[in-house]
């Protein structure tokens, strides 16, 4: 028997695969392949994706499909920051900013939409709202917008590096100076094409960073993005041969990133700044933490102790 649903009000003249997407808490590509694939329609309509919902509109699909569809959420996902136009979570390290092909965990989208949460509709399918992104295994703040106003606006920030984006990382090694920049291309890794390396026909990139706390064979620095290149954090201080603890992608010891209990880079999303889209104030935000990243720093600060 398949499963009728009526349309909630507030998704009247949104587009089926979009009102989909809100309604199953799956992403936008999804609902778009359900409806392409006529596993999901309109009740006595002929529809297509781009088609509007309206009153009195009933969905049918199967029940089984639907949850055979359902992305996993994060339960771990935290909302630091929320108003009408932005939300800012902070989020943890396993959770992707959205589905993408051979990705089959939980996504920071599909989780604000099981939650209820409004995106914009501006932006590609699948990735709606989604103005900034972060690696699976980078933990922290990003920014999500609920409005289209906010989604122009705060794309032309990032666009125009606008927003100051904090990171803090460890870096193996003692880095040799307190405040340096690094300024090297990045592109695709001509050999593992999943990885990224500094070449030279790729993308321009400069990242600021500074030192916090020097343990030895380890150093904590914050770090500050001009450009936002993919992995650029983790490529930038891997090509300087410092690469982040616990980073075996880029080159971290093993044996280090063991004794430390990270399980991935030591990278953290810490503080984000920038202008409101509508009223134009600055929005400061920030967050701790992750347990795994504080254990090893503990580890690192215990063991300079100990060396004194």
């Amino acid at each position: 028997m398949p499963d009728l649903l009526p349309v909630p009000d507030m998704l009247i003249g949104q587009r089926f695969d979009a009102g989909l997407s809100k309604m199953m808490g799956i992403s936008r590509s999804k609902a778009a392949s359900l409806i392409d694939g006529r596993q999901v329609k309109i009740l006595g309509k002929e529809t297509d994706k781009s088609c509007r919902l309206a009153a009195n509109d009933i969905i049918e699909l199967s029940l089984e499909e639907r949850k055979e569809k359902r992305e996993p959420v994060s339960k771990l996902l935290k909302t630091v920051y929320e108003d009408d136009d932005i939300i800012v979570v902070d989020k943890p390290a396993g959770v992707a900013a959205h589905a993408s092909n051979g990705w089959e965990g939980p996504t920071v989208l599909g989780t604000l939409l099981a939650r209820g949460v409004k995106i914009s509709d501006c932006g590609a399918v699948g990735r709606q709202g989604i103005v900034s992104r972060l690696d699976v295994g980078t933990s922290g703040l990003m920014l999500v917008c609920k409005s289209d106003l906010a989604y122009r606006e705060m794309r032309r920030q990032f666009s125009q590096h606008e927003v100051t984006k904090i990171y803090h990382a460890v870096t193996q090694g003692n880095l040799a100076q307190d405040k340096a920049t690094i300024e090297a291309p990045i592109g695709r890794d001509r050999v593992s094409d999943f990885r990224f390396a500094v070449i030279e026909d790729g993308k321009p990139s400069v990242t600021h960073w500074d030192v916090l706390e020097r343990f030895g064979e380890a150093t904590l620095a914050s770090v500050n993005l001009e450009t936002g290149r993919t992995h650029q954090i983790r490529v930038h201080f891997s090509s300087i041969s410092h690469p982040l603890a616990g980073d075996s992608m880029y080159g971290a010891n093993p044996q280090m990133s063991a004794r430390l209990g990270l399980s991935r880079q030591w990278l953290h999303s810490t503080s984000l700044s920038f202008v409101h889209p509508r009223t134009g104030k600055i929005v400061n935000v920030s967050c701790e933490y992750p347990e795994d990243l504080s254990c090893a720093l503990n580890i690192l600060r215990g063991k300079r102790e100990i060396q004194r």
